[in-house]
């Protein structure tokens, strides 16, 4: 009895142990399925790549033809390419443009530094004259300027006119009556005058050699702007008139008016601005009344002239290239030039014996106005034996 109980309890005890072990034995043969099918996979894997790597392989050996050909391409024409495409980045870096050229018969390229700034075109600007239709009016000289009046300084008698009682912008001659009022005033000619920043051209916004804090005598001043047009000179000289400048453009139009300059006007000492304003009648009268003064008529007509305005010395050459040849006799010339202007000049020369004044007004191209007093110097010589007999006479713009 006692043995089959002991029987009956390891009996049990085996069932229970073998109950508890089930699920463990689940897990661990799922666990090894999972990792069975895993391999099946990996095993797939690697037959795959192993065949892809194959067909690489294969691929490669098939195409090795062209790859040879590809590098002997390469060392046939790699240096070439090479030089190319530095060329190419240079060309983007410097901003140079190719250009082919032919040197003695031979083709050859060459490399331009292109502008970086894109070209633009703009419409020509019309002076004052051209907007009044001055350039229409033809004369039998053919002259480049819109306006002339050539004068018998002597007699006063009108040789030649072209437009000549219309008032238009003078630029820089606009000096000419700086300087008469600067010596007609009397001031010390020796008074060392500063530049300053009221001497700055805010109106066109011009350059000067001369820097601001520059001295220079009075003399020196009114000497480099009427030889060269120097305008930070010609301001400083109507600053430094008793008053100032206001004072001093009052009394410029003051000598205007008792010239008989009955056309003219003036707002400053430099003719920056436009609205400085003559006819060639009124610049004759002044050209004349300057000429009384030996000073203007010496200052006008040097061509070169050194100051020293502190720091390094200044060389300053004449505007009017006129005064250096020799073929010419001029006693006093100023010359202008703004936008609304165009190329102006006066002068009082002497041509086979006879004194005249020119005047010169909206010409356009740098050498119009020195091309005309050529014309109209030619032509005096060549007529100087009727032209005195013709008794008030003048040549006309239109008449021959």
């Amino acid at each position: 009895m006692a043995k089959s109980a002991l029987v009956i309890l390891l009996s049990l005890f085996f069932a229970v142990a073998t109950a508890s072990a089930a699920p463990g034995n689940a897990a661990t043969k799922a666990k090894t399925a999972a990792s069975a099918k895993s391999a099946k996979v990996k095993s797939a894997t690697t037959k795959k790549s192993v065949a892809s790597n194959a067909h690489q392989k294969k691929g490669a050996i098939a195409s090795a033809p062209n790859k040879r050909e590809h590098v002997a391409s390469s060392r046939k024409y790699g240096k070439k390419a090479g030089r190319q495409n530095n060329l190419a980045s240079l060309e983007q870096r410097e901003g140079l443009v190719k250009k082919t050229v032919y040197v003695r018969g031979h083709r050859k390229v060459i490399f331009q530094r292109a502008s970086v700034a894109a070209a633009v075109i703009l419409p020509p600007v019309l002076t004052a004259g051209e907007i009044a239709g001055l350039n229409l009016t033809r004369d039998p000289l053919d002259l480049k300027s819109n306006v002339a009046l050539v004068m018998d300084q002597a007699t006063g008698q009108v040789l030649f006119d072209k437009n000549s009682q219309v008032a238009l912008p003078i630029a820089s001659l606009t000096k000419l009556m700086t300087s008469m009022v600067v010596v007609e005033a009397r001031q010390d000619m020796n008074e060392v005058l500063t530049v300053t920043d009221d001497d700055i051209d805010r109106e066109k916004h011009s350059s000067s050699r001369l820097r601001i804090g520059s001295q220079l005598s009075r003399t020196d001043m009114l000497h480099i702007a009427l030889m060269s047009s120097e305008n930070r000179a010609a301001s400083a000289l109507g600053r430094n008139y008793p008053g100032g400048l206001p004072a001093f453009v009052v009394a410029m139009n003051a000598k205007a008016k008792s010239l008989g300059m009955t056309g003219a006007h003036y707002v400053d000492s430099t003719g920056l601005s436009h609205l400085n304003v003559a006819t060639a009648r009124d610049l004759a009268k002044l050209v004349i009344a300057a000429y009384q003064h030996p000073l203007i008529r010496q200052y006008s007509t040097d061509s070169k002239y050194l100051v020293e305005p502190g720091g390094a010395p200044l060389q300053y050459n004449t505007s009017n290239h006129l005064v250096e040849n020799p073929a010419w006799q001029i006693g006093l010339q100023k010359t202008g030039y703004i936008n609304e202007a165009g190329r102006c000049m006066v002068m009082q020369t002497t041509i086979d014996g006879r004194p005249v004044v020119m005047v010169f007004l909206d010409g356009r191209g740098k050498y119009s106005r020195q091309g005309d007093a050529d014309r109209i110097k030619k032509w005096l010589a060549e007529n100087t034996s009727t032209l005195p007999t013709l008794n008030g006479a003048k040549l006309v713009a239109g008449q021959s």
